[in-house]
């Protein structure tokens, strides 16, 4: 039926006002901010008010009240929504919704109705006399929704809706998310609080959020989720839980979001009490097609099972000598009677590789693994590969894999989740690096295939797989903990959708659905991103090796040392004498030939192995010469510097946009930046500090080891303050910081710099355990104070110092003199020390 005037006054003036309030992030990229500009308005003043939705589910539901309510919103006038075939005239203005067995039953004169692919739609306007028609025409009801979804970022985008018929389709049907929720409200790799799904051992009673989720999820295309960690919980079957999980489906459906559920192959023995999880046992088999049947009686539209085994201390088949086929096929027969579908994960590897064997290679682990189960696999088993062979490292290459399997569909793994990039407290727009690796032509057989059609199933002819990305959004408000590290999430779903759309395109359409049109803008936060992924890896971990984090630990901060020496296998082997991994067929893994011939060809040669790879494929001496004409250590020592020297534009470039966007983003953002410059040093520092040491090779231009900026804390004068060790030793400058062991100290110290204006940069630790208060007093005014309350990693009691909370605060400009008497008054918080590591004065 048709909206009342009133209820449509007070949904425009809903409209209005929920435009006007402060922003969040809440609503990511679907804010649909009012457009003012005249001009704008003038090219949708014939789009009708009218929106008529053929049909009648939830989904198609959905979609209507999505267009009512974004173009309410943008276009400042109310626009109302009908349901049903009863409701519509073909000849009235109107926005039409529907499927195309909807439009047939529609018109009494049969009409030659196009033939669309699932989830395609058709969209344009057509103009006949006095009558404006916008047509949304869909395959099915989830098609409609992509549909409303892409009108509704042309007009945000202040971007015309094409008059003759456009048609967009998927690049491939599984297009999903994996959330590492656990069941107790943890999100593990989750770097912005706790899950949206969970709590306390049960699905939450208040499910808003994931519905809303759902709605973000669903703009960009996506059609899968997986809400619980690939190290599933053991009770995840329970009947119970089942239950609940029925809930969150039934949240997660209008918005044509599939539920799938991550499952451990021990929860025959765990959660059914057999004596075995053996897959070839038939009481296995027959627990596994009852739980599967049961599941489908409570959740109709259930995705499937995401599988983990044999893998990081996951059970798995290989506990009976059966192989991944012979798991994943039980499951798969269970399945497909009700059309869902097992992926099952090519991330298996022995985490406790032996590092004195030159021979043995993490990276080898995908293909030794599964290359020879190729085509052993139900058809409904999709095999979801990380897009490079060890762990979402800065730079890899891609997998292998990829072109062994070409009689089994695939899924390409992606993380928008930053585990080794930052984790969302740097910027790193992650779409220049997953094109990359979609864009690389694995040259299978000796033709053309790129990664993107290998997982599309053109390739290989394959009628299913796709794409995955692990997504940990929490409880902060806005989902991500930045609100730039939503285009990652915005990103990875238009790349789903298709492979073929550039990194360009992507940060344009999301910089003005989520911050505006404004020229400064756009142009301002295009730049940032688009050279954000280059200027992480110069500072963390370039020529391949990796991103040099505590591998061991938290993968935040620096520590260079921890990948040596140890079982988990992501090694690139410093010693005195050169660096890299040979995974060379001639003398090292033979990692390289598990690609084909004419890439490893390419991989195998110094003289044509890309720079960027060269050593996660090669062991080389320092002195080795690269490409760029520069050896190995110094490229190491410069990129860093660059990369941090980059950085340290950012507070400045992003300052630009004051008064330009909203001023809670803008100081959230400002933060963020700020602090992602100064541990761009700590990150700087550590890793050529610690290559300096193992190198013995000065840096040519005298800069690694030599700051005489610096005033080291324990050089200060100190009242309290007492110097303590720091390890990693790289991660403080000198290897010592000072802690404060009472209620008051200080460090003081007399200027010695020229008269001039300098900033004042204090680095130290921000533990999560306290808030400690600094003050900074020259010739004893005060100049500067803050609090050490950030929330860095680890979220955990971790009273240790080292680069991880390593931070700085940076004063403006201040007039200093020969004798001016520097004083750092600070006040411990709870378990947190005060700790300082140095000042450094800055003209």
């Amino acid at each position: 039926m048709h909206l009342s005037r009133t209820f449509q006054g007070v949904l425009l003036a809903a409209a209005i006002a929920a435009s006007a309030r402060a922003e969040d992030g809440h609503e990511a990229w679907l804010r649909y901010a009012p457009i003012t500009d005249p001009t704008i308005l003038a090219q949708y003043r014939n789009l009708p008010t009218q929106i008529a939705v053929l049909g009648d589910t939830p989904t198609e539901h959905a979609a209507g009240t999505e267009l009512q309510r974004g173009l309410t919103q943008m276009l400042g006038r109310p626009f109302t929504v009908t349901y049903g075939l009863g409701q519509i005239l073909t000849s009235s203005n109107a926005i039409l919704v529907g499927d195309l067995e909807s439009l047939d039953k529609m018109y009494v004169k049969k009409q030659k109705l196009p033939k669309l692919k699932p989830e395609s739609y058709m969209l344009g306007t057509r103009n006949n006399g006095a009558v404006s028609q916008t047509g949304i025409i869909a395959a099915d009801p989830h098609g409609e929704l992509y549909g409303a979804f892409r009108l509704l970022e042309l007009v945000a985008a202040n971007k015309p809706i094409p008059t003759t018929p456009v048609t967009e389709s998927p690049s491939a049907p599984i297009r999903w998310v994996d959330q590492w929720d656990n069941l107790d409200g943890s999100v593990e790799r989750g770097y912005a609080g706790r899950s949206i799904f969970f709590d306390a051992g049960h699905v939450r009673p208040d499910l808003a959020r994931a519905s809303d989720y759902a709605r973000l999820l669903a703009s960009i295309g996506l059609n899968g989720l997986t809400v619980n960690n690939v190290n599933s919980d053991l009770t995840t079957l329970e009947p119970d839980k089942l239950k609940e999980f029925a809930l969150l489906a039934e949240a997660l459906r209008p918005w044509g979001i599939g539920m799938s559920l991550s499952v451990d192959l021990s929860s025959p023995q765990v959660v059914g009490h057999l004596s075995t999880f053996d897959p070839l046992d038939p009481t296995v088999i027959a627990w596994w097609q009852k739980k599967t049947d049961e599941i489908y009686t409570l959740i109709p539209d259930f995705a499937g099972f995401v599988v983990k085994a044999d893998s990081e201390g996951r059970a798995g088949p290989s506990q009976y000598h059966r192989t991944p086929a012979e798991a994943a096929n039980v499951l798969a027969r269970a399945l497909a009677p009700h059309h869902g579908v097992v992926l099952y994960r090519g991330f298996v590897y022995n985490h406790h590789l032996d590092f004195h064997d030159l021979k043995a290679d993490r990276a080898r682990a995908g293909f030794d693994n599964f290359a020879s189960l190729d085509g052993t696999f139900e058809p409904n088993v999709i095999i979801q590969v990380k897009h490079g062979p060890i762990d979402f490292q800065v730079r890899e290459p891609v997998s292998p894999l990829f072109a062994a399997l070409q009689h089994t569909p695939q899924a390409i793994e992606l993380q928008t989740t930053q585990e080794y990039t930052g984790q969302q407290r740097h910027m790193v727009f992650l779409v220049p690096m997953w094109k990359t690796a979609l864009d690389t032509d694995l040259r299978a057989n000796g033709r053309g295939t790129p990664v993107k059609e290998i997982v599309e199933g053109k390739s290989f002819h394959q009628p299913t797989g796709g794409f995955v990305s692990v997504v940990n959004v929490g409880l902060d408000t806005n989902w991500l903990h930045s609100p730039l590290a939503l285009a990652n999430l915005y990103g990875y779903g238009k790349l789903a959708w298709n492979p073929d759309a550039t990194s360009e395109q992507i940060i344009d359409t999301w910089t003005r659905l989520t911050f505006g049109n404004d020229p400064e803008v756009v142009s301002t936060i295009n730049e940032l991103q688009l050279n954000s992924w280059h200027t992480y890896e110069q500072y963390t971990g370039n020529l391949g090796i990796g991103t040099l984090t505590d591998i061991i630990g938290i993968h935040f901060g620096p520590g260079v040392g921890s990948a040596e020496n140890n079982g988990w296998g992501q090694w690139f082997r410093a010693d005195p004498k050169g660096v890299g991994m040979d995974r060379t067929v001639a003398t090292g893994t033979g990692y390289i030939a598990q690609y084909p011939k004419e890439l490893a060809a390419t991989y195998e040669s110094l003289a044509t192995c890309p720079d960027d790879l060269l050593l996660f494929m090669h062991h080389v001496p320092y002195t080795h010469i690269l490409h760029i004409n520069k050896t190995v250590i110094q490229d190491l020592y410069d990129e860093h510097y660059a990369g941090a020297a980059t950085a340290a534009t950012y507070p400045m470039l992003w300052q630009k946009l004051h008064g330009h966007i909203d001023n809670q983003r803008f100081d959230q953002v400002k933060a963020l930046l700020t602090y992602q410059a100064g541990h761009a040093i700590v990150w700087r520092d550590a890793v050529n500090d610690w290559f300096a040491t193992m190198s013995n090779i000065p840096d040519a231009q005298g800069r690694v080891g030599h700051h005489p900026d610096r005033i080291e804390a324990e050089s200060m004068t100190p009242t309290g303050y007492e110097p303590i060790d720091v390890t990693p030793i790289e991660t403080a400058s000198g290897g010592e910081a000072t802690v404060c062991k009472q209620a008051l100290c200080t460090l003081t110290t007399t200027l010695k710099e020229p008269a001039g204006n300098y900033t004042i940069a204090v680095q130290y630790f921000d533990l999560r355990t306290g808030a400690s208060k600094y003050e900074l007093l020259l010739n004893n005014d005060p100049i500067a104070d803050w609090t050490a309350d950030a929330t860095l990693p680890p979220a955990v009691v971790d009273l240790h110092l080292d680069g991880h909370t390593s931070t700085r605060y940076t004063t403006p400009a201040i007039t200093l003199k020969p004798g001016d008497i520097l004083t750092l008054r600070a006040t411990p918080g709870a378990n947190e020390p005060a700790p300082v590591d140095y000042i450094s004065i800055q003209r």
